[in-house]
């Protein structure tokens, strides 16, 4: 049996929960314990737009992942998933530290993917044991022991909630708390989209794992994505309060439909530096680097009134990846490629950042008007439903968000509701709603006429606690006979 011996400054319940587990399991040693804790997030504005550089606005949420972990003589990462049978997933994984850390150099991550994701029944352990290869190879870690790990989520997987990056960072968090390693909340953030990026393959932004890293309770992160200016924290503004609706639809970052609205947004930045004339180089097959001093690299950084009046023209709706490289040799992400066989929407999803970026920079002004009034909540829930729009010219909405979002401005602000938008990579997760603070019987009535509607199952994410660098690292001990 173990107890808490150094707590975490904020109270946790789910740490308190978790600790019966760990006493239930019998997966530990008896021997100390670090629990580190990790919460999912809400999108409220910014989405796609991250990746193209965008401000973005995150609440973290009261849902996390809480890990635990302790050293292991035997020189193995052995991991145990209290979800994953849910999930008919194989819940317990083990590997010699040999074959993990022998992935070492440019293309690591790639090669330990091949290790850890061939078998699809624990490929969730890619997310937790790529920590070990990007320590090792970005900042040199060494690692004399062995380690176990106990994992809980309650983060439901698959709604768009960033459950992935909420499992990499407390896995971060734990290792680093295990063996000494000192890392900031950037650096986390840096090194779990990494695993994401590299290790499990899917392309996506740091928003995500920034949010888990350093989230604040009921505060929203403010974060300029180039590639990840922490710019502070706002609080919701006074008398509202936001949920989240889950659509029953599935969502993945690895999903096609998100990585060839990224390919497609990178191929726009390209032509728009081929119009501008500036230097690109060639790298490796199907990747360039342009000399961009005007934009930095980032999409954001173009204002609305220069794409509608000289780039908007120059992009096409659509282009095949085989003209598109015959044309212009390659794209700037090393985070995806273009397929010449695909057929690539380009300009809606390159207007989007363009876009989102302006919205999101009227909604955190709006959002700091004091008094704040109706008027205020009425121009916040309207750039809401525009990114909501976007998403669904980029080809990233889904029927079921697609609903919510109608039901929500149904509803209207004489219920209480102002504003919604599909949350995150699109394509199906969670709904953001936007509303009066004491409005959970308005939502609770869209999730009822939705269910009625769709057929779907659906529930509401709300609440909000801190990210894992705040929460700190709470240390357990066995309690004595």
């Amino acid at each position: 049996m173990w107890r808490i011996e150094i707590p975490s400054r904020f109270s946790s319940p789910d740490v308190d929960l978790f600790l019966k587990d760990i006493n239930r399991y019998g997966f530990f040693e008896k021997r100390p314990l670090v629990v580190t804790r990790a919460p999912g997030r809400l999108d409220l504005m910014g989405g796609i737009a991250d990746y193209s550089g965008s401000l973005v606005m995150q609440l973290s949420l009261a849902a996390a992942v809480t890990v635990a972990a302790q050293a292991d003589q035997r020189p193995v990462f052995r991991a145990k998933s209290l979800l994953v049978k849910e999930l008919e997933g194989r819940d317990e994984v083990e590997f010699f530290l040999e074959s993990l850390l022998a992935f070492r150099g440019p293309g690591a991550g790639e090669k330990a993917r091949e290790l850890l994701t061939k078998d699809p029944s624990t490929r969730w352990a890619a997310y937790a044991a790529g920590a070990l290869v990007i320590l090792q190879r970005e900042i040199g870690a060494s690692f004399s022991h062995g380690v176990r790990l106990l994992i809980h989520s309650n983060v439901p997987p698959g709604k768009g909630i960033s459950s992935s990056a909420a499992l990499e960072v407390s896995v971060m968090r734990a290792l680093c708390a295990l063996f000494g390693i000192s890392l900031d909340g950037p650096q986390t953030a840096r090194l779990c989209q990494m695993v994401e990026n590299e290790v499990v393959g899917a392309p996506c932004g740091i928003m995500d794992q920034m949010t888990a890293a350093c989230g604040e309770k009921d505060r929203l992160l403010r974060l300029l994505c180039q590639p990840d200016k922490l710019k502070g924290y706002v609080p919701l503004p006074p008398g509202t309060e936001v949920w989240g609706i889950d659509s029953g639809i599935r969502h993945e970052v690895s999903g096609a439909d998100y990585g060839s609205v990224r390919t497609g947004a990178f191929m726009g930045y390209r032509i728009i530096a081929h119009a501008d004339g500036l230097p690109v180089k060639e790298l490796e097959a199907g990747h360039v680097s342009i000399d961009d001093s005007a934009y930095k690299g980032y999409l954001a950084n173009i204002s609305v009134s220069r794409w509608e009046n000289f780039y908007r023209e120059r992009v096409p709706d659509t282009m095949s990846g085989g003209e598109f490289l015959s044309r212009f040799q390659g794209i700037t992400d090393p985070a995806t490629s273009v397929d010449p066989e695909k057929i690539y929407a380009v300009r809606s999803p390159t207007a989007h950042p363009i876009y989102e970026h302006q919205r999101v920079k009227n909604f955190d002004g709006i959002a700091a008007q004091r008094p704040f009034q109706d008027e205020h909540l009425d121009a916040l829930g309207e750039l809401m439903y525009q990114s909501h729009e976007s998403y669904g010219r980029c080809g990233l909405g889904s029927d079921g968000t697609d609903m919510l979002v109608d039901l929500v401005k149904k509803a209207g602000k004489n219920k209480g509701l102002f504003g919604a938008k599909i949350t995150g990579g699109g394509s199906g997760g969670t709904v953001a709603v936007l509303g009066r603070r004491g409005s959970r019987q308005a939502v609770e009535e869209v999730v009822r006429r939705y269910r009625r509607q769709s057929g779907r199952s659906s529930m509401i994410v709300e609440g909000s606690s801190p990210g894992a660098v705040p929460f700190g690292v709470v240390k357990m001990i066995p309690e004595r006979p």
